[in-house]
Formats: structure tokens, sequence, C-alpha cells
């Protein structure tokens, strides 16, 4: 028996057209019946291009459709509260990209409202769905290195080096931009998910760009939000975890995650500068034996890949998504990881801002 599709919504039309639309067409539960832009006619080219029924101009418009029973939402951050808000108080289930929302207040009202409504959300953090990150998850539970003594994640990337490159939200902290929301969101979330929560810590950030042209004027305008961000980590097991993430490294190393413990060493690692996906390789070693390459599992490999090497991730964040909403329970990456991802960020502007450690609660 064929089981029923999914009718679906897309909010947001950049990262939207680029990753979501395919992969919830890829999906075989999904059907995109819906598509958002605030101008209408870029909303009925998009719906034609991509064969959707439905072009809206609004959120509200998006809600009322009866075909649309989910919404998946990749605007700029500052859009995401109200956004996410008319969605499920319409009473439709959630995807949501990171950050979740411009501060935890925000977060933990979105779940609040979730969990009033009975409606099922999820999260875009997409590393949880990676093969060579479920590969390190698994042989950490494993016990293969041991207790950990460090944790150690450079995140070093050139996408905002270029200090040509135009002013927009993302050069403003009041509108969720920055390193710390594009990427420290995600290295929070999947700190939690390999190593456990985390007990306190103390962060600089840094904005090593302060001015940018604008598109319209070519003036220079400030920046204010973070293009580095330096965080000392202390988890509740008593795990020292150092972590360096740059958003403004010309020929960065890319994105590392290095495990020392008491019995061995695990290494997760791409140098890809352009896909933040693509390229991950996992090495091991035990009782200080050189680092070998580990080959990943077919079984953790994904059935289909995409040139654009954040799709295949994200088909399998839809699928927890549609489970949720099957079983009717949110799964993990839901609102709830998102929530305590944006505590930790809380934290870490607050502890930039005192200079000193700061507990988690």
């Amino acid at each position: 028996m064929n089981q029923p599709e999914i009718g679906v919504a897309i909010v947001g039309t950049g990262f939207g057209q680029k990753v979501h639309i395919p992969a919830f067409q890829a999906h075989h539960r999904t059907r995109i019946v819906a598509v958002y832009h605030r101008d209408r006619a870029k909303a009925a080219a998009i719906a034609q291009a991509h064969n959707i029924p439905h072009a809206c101009q609004t959120v509200e418009e998006i809600v009322s459709l009866p075909a649309v029973e989910g919404v998946s939402i990749s605007t700029p951050p500052f859009l995401h509260y109200e956004m996410a808000k008319t969605v499920l108080e319409a009473g439709k289930h959630l995807l949501l990209e990171k950050p979740v929302t411009l501060n935890a207040r925000e977060a933990r009202d979105l779940l609040d409202l979730a969990n009033t409504r009975g409606v099922i959300t999820t999260v875009n953090f997409e590393f949880r769905c990676i093969p060579t990150w479920l590969r390190l998850a698994e042989l950490l539970a494993e016990g293969y290195a041991g207790k950990p003594r460090l944790v150690k994640v450079d995140w070093l990337v050139p996408s905002r080096a270029d200090a040509s490159r135009p002013w927009n939200w993302y050069a403003r902290k009041d509108q969720g931009g920055g390193a710390l929301g594009a990427i420290g969101s995600h290295a929070f979330d999947y700190i939690a998910w390999l190593f456990g929560p985390v007990k306190q810590l103390c962060a600089r950030l840094h904005v090593s760009v302060p001015e940018r042209p604008d598109p319209q004027s070519g003036q220079l305008k400030p920046v204010d939000a973070d293009d580095v961000c330096m965080i000392l980590l202390e988890l509740a097991d008593g795990t020292p975890c150092q972590m360096a993430l740059s958003a403004a490294t010309y020929q960065g190393r890319g994105h590392w995650v290095e495990v020392y413990g008491d019995r061995g060493t695990l290494v997760l690692g791409s140098s890809n500068q352009k896909d933040y996906v693509h390229g991950f390789k996992l090495w091991s070693s035990q009782k200080g034996e050189p680092l070998t390459e580990i080959d990943i599992p077919e079984r953790l490999a994904f059935p289909r890949t995409f040139e654009d090497g954040r799709i295949a991730p994200f088909i399998r964040i839809v699928d927890r998504w549609v489970q949720g909403i099957e079983q009717g329970k949110a799964l993990a990456p839901s609102l709830q990881e998102g929530l305590y991802s944006q505590q930790l960020m809380d934290l870490t502007h607050q502890s930039n801002q005192i200079g000193a450690w700061i507990k988690a609660n």
C-alpha cells in the first residue's frame, strides 16, 4: 500500500531553492504544494519553475491552504520567530533552519507553542545525518577512544573573508548574523549530541571585517556581527573542549573535530572550502599507533548523492520529520535541540560581554 504524501510549503527561497525544494521533491513521502515569497510575482515564477501549485505572498496565506500540512522555513534568522509562530498557531508541522530564533526566550516560546498545539518540529542540524559523523558517534558510544581528555573543534572557512562582500543582514548582530549563528549553532548541537551537555563556557567574539559596502549606495556600513569565535567549554563530565570558529579565514583548514581519550584518538575532518558536507573523512588510533583512515560502512551511506552536498543529509532530516509526524512525537533534532543550541549561543554572547566563564543551567 502506498503511504500518503505530506503536503509541504516552502518559506525561504534562497537556501530553500538550492536545498529544500530539491530535497522535498526527492523524498518519497513529501509533496511541495506551496511556496512563499514576499513579492508575489517572484513567488509565481518560482512556483512555475518547480511545478508548485500555489504561490503565496504571506505566511498567513500559506497556512490557510488545506493542502499544507507542514511548513519548511529557511529565511534569515530575524524572520524565524514570527513566521514559525504563525505556522504553529495554525496547527501545521514545522521544519526550521538554524539558528532557530534570535534568543532562547523566543525559542522557548516556539517549543511551548508546538507542544500546546501538538505539532511536530524538526531543526536542520544536518551533521547528525552525514555518514562519517554517524560512524564517529558509533565509535564514541562504543568507547573506542575511552574517556575523553580533550575535544577540539576547528571550523575555519572563507565565506566572509572577502571584505568587498556586500553588507546585508549577516553583518548585523540584531538580525542573527555572524559566524556564531551560522556555524556555532551547529557546533553546539553536535557537541551535545556526541559528548553530552555543557557545564560552563568562556567565549570571545571578534569582528575582523568591521565595514562592508552597502549594495545600493556603495558606501561602507558598520559590521557588528562576529566572524571569529573562540570558545572554551567544560562539559558536564568535566571534559575540556576548545572551539575555534571563523568565517573569515582564507584557506582555513576547513572543519575538524578531534577527540583525544585515555584509550585512543578519533579525528574527523574535511578541508573542503566550498561545500560543508562533502569531503569528510575519519581517522582513528589506539595505544599511540599512527592514525589510520576508517572505511565508512555502506549501511551509513547516502542512498543518493547530489552535486550540492547539503541536499542528501537534508533529505534525512526530512525523513526524521516525516517519521515524527507519523509517530506523533518529535524526533531529534527538534525544537528542543534548537532551544539548547540557542541557549548556549546566548551564554556565549553574555560571556563575551563580561569576559568571564558562565555556567550553563
